[in-house]
């Protein structure tokens, strides 16, 4: 006669379902349980009148609808991944980010932004670049995927710059919660003095704060000294003026979502202090700081040579307590009518 079935209750992690099955069979056992299918990095693009957006999905499997992230990279030829072309090497911040939360079963979306990588043919030219070029793009994405039947909320993580731009992203379309991964709190332009003061004599400094004024004022200026050229050359200047007129901790504060606040201690180019204020602007958002997190997200101590190395090591994983703190939230985020 046959044996009464077993409770075994175990997996098989890199078993298929077939195997996990017929191991139940010859064992008896009743519980036996397959692995989860392995999540599918598909491409996926966003349509615009200048061209395609190009990214990636990543997609968990199993079935019914998953949560899904729109993961925002930051300033300059920042990529997909976290990389950029202005650093040799790469770190995959964001790569590693949405392989996390596909671990957590959230799929997500990050893409090449208008200029970099894939999208490089949908870029303008950089006189004709406005920071609300990002936000609109960002916008339109949230609005694809809320739109898409796989998919139960979506949510925008936004890293460095990005951060603003989810912001923006948030009051134009319908976003279901709100990761903001070391973005600052004030205008950029201060921060830029903060950047800038040490490293310029005193003439220079006095022609950085009268460009920096006529920016901030909606106008362009002819008068830019040869050494800051580069920063404030006429092409950038309408783009500047675009950006300039954001403050992040006013537009944090008019969003009604769940927020999540991230920051690292060891993050060398944004402080503790703009999280803070950031959370000060909107009290009810949650605020976590990660002890040894520098700004891709990896635990780093904070110095220089260990700081420069991991811009470029794929090897070092994003840090666990960012990763779980932004699953929570993501999973606990009610859909918005």
């Amino acid at each position: 006669m046959p044996l009464p079935a077993r409770r075994c209750n175990f997996r098989i992690a890199t078993a298929s379902v077939r195997t996990v099955a017929l191991a139940a069979v010859l064992l008896g056992c009743s519980d036996a349980v397959a692995p989860p299918d392995r999540p599918e990095e598909q491409p996926i693009r966003l349509e615009t009148s200048t061209g395609a957006i190009h990214g990636t999905l990543l997609l968990p499997g199993g079935p019914g609808e998953k949560p899904v992230a729109l993961i925002v990279a930051g300033s300059g030829p920042t990529d997909r991944d976290g990389n950029s072309a202005l650093i040799s090497g790469a770190n995959n911040s964001l790569k590693l980010l949405a392989e996390g939360l596909a671990e957590h079963g959230i799929a997500s979306v990050r893409f090449d932004k208008r200029g970099v990588g894939a999208s490089r043919a949908a870029g303008p030219a950089e006189s004709e670049l406005r920071f609300d070029t990002y936000v609109d793009d960002a916008a339109a994405w949230a609005r694809l995927l809320g739109s898409d039947p796989r998919f139960s909320t979506v949510t925008v993580i936004g890293h460095s710059e990005g951060s603003l731009v989810g912001m923006l992203a948030a009051q134009r379309a319908r976003v279901d919660a709100l990761v903001s991964l070391a973005g600052i709190a004030r205008r950029a332009s201060d921060v830029l003095r903060d950047q800038l003061r040490p490293q310029l004599t005193p003439e220079l400094w006095q022609a950085n704060e009268r460009i920096l004024a006529e920016l901030e004022a909606g106008r362009t200026t002819d008068a830019v000294p040869g050494a800051l050229l580069a920063l404030y050359r006429p092409s950038v200047q309408p783009y500047l003026i675009s950006w300039f007129r954001y403050v992040p901790a006013a537009e944090i504060s008019r969003l009604r979502i769940p927020t999540l606040i991230a920051q690292g201690t060891t993050d060398i180019q944004v402080g503790v202090g703009e999280a803070q204020a950031l959370k000060a602007a909107r009290p009810d958002a949650e605020l976590l700081v990660v002890e040894g997190m520098n700004h891709v997200l990896k635990l780093v101590p904070a110095a220089p040579e260990a700081q420069r190395a991991s811009y470029s090591d794929p090897t070092l994983p994003v840090a666990p307590a960012l990763l779980d703190a932004t699953a929570r939230v993501i999973r606990a985020a009610p859909r918005l009518p």
